[in-house]
């Protein structure tokens, strides 16, 4: 009798129920849109990370740099000006740590050990300086007859002349290199670029001449799998090409940890310690812990890093998370309010069928019952029409594809210990001042789906709620005075 008496009314009351749905719809929708947009604005902004991070990396663990105005080594090249005729090509490297102080092998263990850590790596950012060229020796040009005058006493007075041409044309090539621990693949800024020639890094190799190299920094040096690089008199083999995935590449070069410590004199240090957490929802106490056990240290997660991230992003993202989600809410209340008052309403225009159904022995339950199972299926419909909506309008967001850019700003010694920190212009600084473009996209998870039904259902059982008690007060009486 219910679901006949239901099906009968629904179908005789169609345009106030598609009213009534399309209402909750639009509300609906509205969610959906704006959570799937807030999950791709989350994406992007991870995407932007992972250029610094690397995949998998919960946080990093680095020692700040020096104050500026302490004293710090200077770069010094020395370069023979030869007393002969080759005027050979000359040249000197000068490999130095960058962006941050070093710290300890052994920290590594340590961080290793806090409780919640799940794996810990150490890495070296290096700064590579080389100069260059060669001198250009001078020609004595004589002024005069250029012969030789007798002085009083039997002296000879030397011709006058001068100096022509000579000098010197040096070139300055300045690139990254990041000693990566080889035998933790899984960890580390290398793992957010894709081998694209050759191969990666063999766990053996934890002191072997060799050398993966940035796919656009190869392009520029016309370097393949297969040439030689040579770093302060070592000759590296070029053994794979890495093309970032995300981003801009953490260095030019990555060199097993070890000869990263051999170049730049840094015996058993490291600059940056990466860190997985074994629960994401532990990051804050690892961070907490670590900083109180190991002392001098800057710890820094992805949370403190997205902090960082300006531009169109940045603003995007602020809209969604914000003016979004009220706007949503807003919608969704007046959704419910005005499903809540139409089917008031149109409980007001039933009272003598609600009267006489009472007059024919409903209780009042039952006539509530009834009104609230009306405005359940409206709601579901509304759900549905919702939900059909808000993933047209995610599909379109995602088939467009708006491009945003992302600008990553210092903290400190660099950007949240990645390998490119600080230095002198290394890929951090340029990162720094460059855009990185990211396309938007609009997922929509079974958790959005999940709430919008949700929804769905709170607003049917809110209209019902209206039109129920509104219902429940109509008496035998009030069916009786409309008959004309």
């Amino acid at each position: 009798m219910f679901f006949t008496y239901l099906r009968r009314e629904l179908r005789r009351r169609r345009k106030a129920a598609l009213v009534v749905a399309s209402g909750l719809a639009l509300g609906i929708a509205l969610v959906i849109v704006v959570n799937s947009v807030s999950s791709g604005m989350g994406k992007a902004q991870d995407k932007v990370l992972e250029s610094l991070y690397g995949l998998g990396t919960d946080m990093t663990v680095t020692k700040a740099a020096a104050a500026e105005g302490s004293q710090q080594e200077r770069p010094r090249f020395e370069f023979d000006a030869q007393d002969n005729d080759s005027e050979e090509e000359q040249s000197s490297d000068r490999v130095m740590v960058q962006g941050f102080q070093t710290l300890a092998s052994s920290t590594v263990d340590k961080v290793g050990a806090q409780d919640g850590v799940s794996d810990a790596v150490g890495g070296l950012s290096l700064q590579v300086i080389k100069v260059s060229g060669q001198f250009r020796r001078g020609e004595f040009q004589q002024e005069g007859d250029g012969g030789q005058q007798g002085l009083p006493g039997g002296g000879m007075q030397s011709p006058e002349g001068r100096v022509e041409g000579g000098g010197a044309e040096f070139d300055v090539n300045n690139y990254s290199v990041y000693g990566t621990d080889v035998t933790e693949p899984a960890l580390g800024p290398l793992t957010s670029s894709k081998i694209t020639s050759g191969r990666t890094f063999k766990s053996s190799e934890t002191n072997a001449k060799v050398v993966v190299a940035d796919a656009s920094y190869a392009k520029e040096k016309e370097l393949k799998v297969g040439s030689t690089v040579t770093v302060k008199g070592t000759k590296f083999e070029v053994i794979g090409i890495a093309t970032p995935e995300s981003g801009d590449a953490a260095a030019n070069l990555y060199v097993p940890l070890k000869q990263a410590q051999t170049l730049s004199d840094s015996k058993n240090k490291v600059t940056t310690i990466y860190v997985k957490a074994t629960d994401s929802q532990r990051i804050d106490a690892v961070k907490s812990a670590i900083q109180k056990n190991i002392s001098g240290t800057t710890v820094t997660t992805s949370a403190d890093l997205a902090d960082t991230v300006s531009g169109s992003l940045s603003t995007a993202s602020d809209l969604a998370s914000s003016v979004g989600k009220w706007l949503s809410i807003a919608v969704l209340v007046a959704a419910f309010l005005v499903a809540g008052l139409l089917t008031s309403s149109a409980v007001s225009r039933r009272v003598r069928e609600f009267g006489t159904l009472k007059a024919l022995g409903w209780k009042s339950g039952r006539v509530t019952r009834q009104v609230v199972g009306e405005a359940v299926v409206n709601g579901l419909v509304g759900g549905v029409l919702g939900i059909a909506v808000g993933l047209a309008g995610a599909y379109a967001v995602t088939a467009i594809s708006p491009t945003l850019e992302a600008q990553l700003g210092s903290t400190g010694g660099g950007f949240g210990g990645g390998p490119g920190g600080g230095g002198m212009g290394g890929p951090a600084a340029q990162q720094a001042s460059s855009a990185l473009e990211v396309a938007l996209t609009a997922p929509v998870s079974a958790t959005t789906i999940t709430l919008a039904v949700g929804l769905a259902v709170a607003g049917g059982l809110i209209a019902g709620a209206f039109g129920g008690w509104r219902a429940s007060r109509l008496r035998p009486a009030d069916a009786l005075r409309r008959v004309e």
